[in-house]
């Protein structure tokens, strides 16, 4: 059978991404996508490529995914998807380029410091 693999990233999220010609049906770590990604907007965040390139439907896909929050793996399973795609047809690269599906954020959670309460946060200063 064809497939085609991706790996998608996001902060602290990697999701392995892998597409097979079917029917549409989307399995994330062996549940169902709205039993995962419980929100509708995560699940918009997901399906953004496949309605970009018009192939929502065409596909079955199977992901796992592990660390992070729920927005960050959404994101990088939106990543993986459009890798993938792009691996079925090179001809998409237009598309999802302008879109911003294949640039991977590479904004991440900034270290703690000492001496403060969070990263940048600092005490309230007194002069006296």
């Amino acid at each position: 059978m064809e497939y085609y693999d991706a790996t998608g990233r996001r902060k602290g999220a990697t999701a392995r991404v892998r597409l097979t010609p079917g029917n549409g049906d989307v399995k994330v770590n062996g549940r169902e996508l709205l039993e995962y990604f419980r929100r509708e907007v995560l699940k918009m965040i997901i399906e953004q490529p496949m309605q970009t390139t018009g192939t929502l439907g065409k596909f079955n896909i199977i992901a796992n995914i592990h660390g992070g929050g729920l927005t960050g793996q959404a994101e990088a399973f939106r990543l993986g998807i459009a890798r993938a795609l792009l691996k079925w047809n090179e001809e998409l690269k237009v598309d999802l380029r302008a879109n911003g599906f294949l640039t991977r954020d590479p904004r991440k959670v900034e270290r703690k410091k000492y001496g403060r309460p969070k990263a940048r946060k600092r005490f309230q200063f007194s002069k006296r």
